[in-house]
């Protein structure tokens, strides 16, 4: 045993022996150092610069290509054998990759980081079937992104977000609620005008949802002016990165990176990453042969106009063995059919299924596309459990009995809206009084303040109170109510029937004579208020009229009287003694010539009320166009045929037609003079301009003319004259 030991070991000593031998070999040659690149020869000796050693691998000279990268004679420059290794190493995936996101050409976000590179890898090695699927479907949605991003000028590229927010899938839903390819919000949904209800979800319908999608990012281009805050606001939403950049001051997304929630951060880097995953897709060998490629297809449409419709039956119609294919072209459809009267719909199927249909006519195809079964109704509501309140058992039962607050319903009172104009002299008090409401009402349907005066032109909103409803007919003493534990119902006799039908008939032209009625009181009105505006129309030309043929007459008047008076001077001279001097002559008419000189501070209202006569009156005997007076004016205080009948021998003898219009002036004058005598009227509460003049029996503008009034409002205590007759 001890020799076969010993025989084995043998070898094993031999081994050892040769190893240290090899190792202090190794130890006594030189360190390698850097490569030199000899220069060419020109000695013409050649290999006398050759090592001796043919098998020495540390200098050996270079036999250099013509496109080397060091084929340039460098002379005695020492090259680097590290950097000459790293120039001879094929670029890394990632300089790769950012030189590629670098060349893109857009306007959207393409920066280049660690974060981009993370996601790269991700859809490109890691989780390569993901990103095959939206390959599958990039052709069938793309193109429709692309029509609405071109006509809302926003740049091309922004199609892939839809890939970062639904993978392409129309009917995706996020676990907070976001639905469709760009994954609205409910709010966000109402606000662009996409439609929600228990058949249709239009969040889900492409082009629509697109659409909303364009007018939702030119929205946020125009807050923001930056594509990245573009992508994180549609993200986080815009008042979030309005407050993030109002705390911080910064206005970058890579400067507010930090400040962000961690989806958010994710965003602009994974849509940086999946558009460079999809522009180089072939790059990475995501394309192969065995993926299943959607394209569009030619579309034909079916428009429904309120029938009830099953998706499932015109699918098998069109020729499809699957009953919902016909759901991958309308994905808005929350179920596969929708009810009687629902809203125009527009379905949509491919083309050419349209040989299967053969020449059916529309009727007949939705007759077919009928729904087989009852489609699924609401639940009704349940009354509310309240402990010592019985609920009603039943619609019927409810319908069948007056109910709880008739007595309410018929007390409380029912209003038409009516739109008013206000007119000039009208009030809050008269048109409260002309509609029959109060006050406070029309100030709070119109909000106007308390105490400052309506403005002509102005328009109020009055509610009307309509007549009272026709009371409930009462259920008849042989009624029988159903109760709540109530027998099977029991069989209408003929008789019966033919009874309610007749009271049915009789109800049905009762309604119908009743609202002959209301139409007819209708027609009345507004004949009446056409009677009325017509006769108001017709007054008011007739005092226009009167009012010029009263200024023509005092005119002619006026004419008449200085005719007459320049005839009495001219006999007058003739007939003075010449002792008589003309002072005396001129100061003898003052005695009693009727006259009156305006002084300081008189007006014709005040000189009216002094001498019994009003405003018209005096202008109309002195010719003024106006009620200003200036100081030393002489006004008639009467008419002026009564100077023409006293001096009656005077005017014959002038001219005689003077005494014919003298004649006739007194006799015109005197009632004139009688029936426009003014009387005083205090303002009452509630008093307005329109409402005196009504009173009386005069106009708002002789009323204002009467008492120097620029405006319509007047004031409680305010004493007016009013014109009598």
């Amino acid at each position: 045993m001890k020799q076969g030991i010993k025989k084995v070991k043998a070898p094993r000593r031999r081994f050892l022996h040769l190893a240290l031998g090899l190792l202090c070999l190794l130890l006594q040659v030189p360190q390698a150092r850097a490569q030199r690149v000899p220069l060419p020869d020109t000695t013409g000796q050649g290999n006398s610069a050759l090592p001796a050693l043919l098998g020495d691998t540390v200098r050996v000279r270079l036999e250099l290509q013509p496109d080397s990268l060091v084929a340039v004679p460098m002379g005695p420059m020492v090259v680097d054998s590290v950097r000459l290794e790293w120039l001879r190493t094929p670029p890394t995936m990632r300089d790769l990759v950012c030189d590629r996101v670098g060349c893109f050409e857009t306007d959207v976000p393409h920066t280049f980081n660690n974060s981009v590179m993370a996601y790269v890898t991700l859809f490109t090695a890691r989780n390569r079937s993901y990103l095959q699927r939206v390959l599958e479907r990039e052709n069938f949605y793309f193109p429709i992104f692309e029509k609405y991003l071109a006509k809302y000028n926003l740049p091309t590229d922004l199609k892939y977000l839809a890939v970062v927010e639904s993978a392409l899938i129309p009917t995706a839903k996020s676990p907070v609620g976001a639905t469709g390819l760009w994954q609205f919000m409910g709010p966000t949904a109402g606000d662009l005008r996409l439609q929600r209800d228990e058949w249709i979800d239009e969040r889900m319908a492409p082009e629509k949802a697109t659409e909303a999608a364009c007018k939702h990012l030119r929205y946020l281009y125009g807050i923001f002016h930056d594509w990245e805050l573009v992508l994180a606001a549609y993200n986080w939403g815009a008042g979030s990165v309005q407050r993030v950049i109002r705390r911080t001051g910064k206005k970058t997304f890579w400067d507010l990176y930090p400040h962000m929630p961690a989806e958010t951060r994710n965003y602009v880097p994974t849509f940086t990453a999946i558009m460079y995953s999809m522009k180089y897709a072939e790059a990475h060998g995501l394309r192969t042969p065995s993926l299943r490629y959607q394209y569009a297809e030619p579309m034909d449409t079916l428009s429904l106009r309120g029938y009830a419709f099953d998706l499932r039956r015109l699918s098998r119609a069109c020729g499809y063995e699957d009953s919902l294919y016909l759901t991958r072209f309308n994905p808005e459809l929350r179920r596969a059919a929708l009810p009687a009267g629902y809203r125009p719909y527009v379905v949509r199927f491919p083309a050419a299924a349209a040989v299967h249909l053969g020449d059916v006519d529309r009727t007949t195809l939705l007759e077919y596309c009928q729904p087989t079964a009852a489609l699924p109704q609401a639940l009704a509501t349940l009354p509310p459990r309240l402990d010592g309140v019985e609920p009603w058992v039943s619609q019927s039962v409810l319908a069948a009995t007056e109910g709880p607050r008739t007595s309410e319903e018929a007390a409380a009172p029912r209003f038409r809206r009516v739109p008013h104009k206000v007119k000039r002299g009208e009030t809050l008090a008269s048109l409260a009084e002309r509609f029959e409401v109060s006050q406070s009402q029309l100030r709070r349907w119109n909000e106007l303040p308390k105490g400052r005066p309506l403005k002509p032109g102005r328009e109020l909103v009055v509610f009307v109170p309509l007549p009272a409803a026709a009371p409930r007919r009462a259920p008849m003493a042989t009624e029988v109510l159903p109760m709540i534990a109530a027998a099977p119902r029991p069989v209408v006799s003929t008789e019966e029937v033919a009874a309610r039908r007749e009271q049915a008939a009789a109800n049905a032209r009762e309604v119908a004579r009743l609202q002959d009625v209301v139409r007819q009181e209708k027609l009345q009105e507004a004949r009446l208020v056409g009677i009325r505006q017509r006769q108001a129309i017709q007054q008011a030309a007739a005092e226009g009229q009167a009012r010029a043929a009263a200024r023509r007459m005092a005119q002619a008047q006026a004419a008449v009287v200085t005719e007459a008076r320049r005839n009495e001077a001219k006999a007058t001279t003739a007939a003075l003694e010449p002792e008589e001097t003309p002072e005396a002559v001129a100061s003898a008419p003052e005695v009693n010539t009727g006259t009156y000189t305006v002084r300081k501070g008189d007006y014709l209202t005040k000189l009216a009320r002094e001498h019994n006569l009003t405003v018209s009156q005096l202008m109309a005997w002195n010719g003024l166009d106006a009620e200003t007076v200036t100081p030393g004016q002489r006004l008639m205080l009467h008419a002026p045929a009564a100077d023409a009948g006293a001096q009656e021998g005077a005017r014959r003898q002038s001219k005689p037609m003077a005494s014919k219009a003298t004649a006739v002036a007194p006799a015109r004058a005197a009632p004139e003079r009688k029936g426009l005598s003014p009387q005083v009227h205090m303002v009452q509460r509630g008093d307005t301009l329109f409402n005196i003049s009504q009173r009386f029996g005069v106009t708002v503008q002789g009323l204002r003319e009467l008492n120097h009034l620029t405006s319509d409002d007047v004031k409680l205590g305010q004493k007016l004259l009013v014109p009598q007759g």
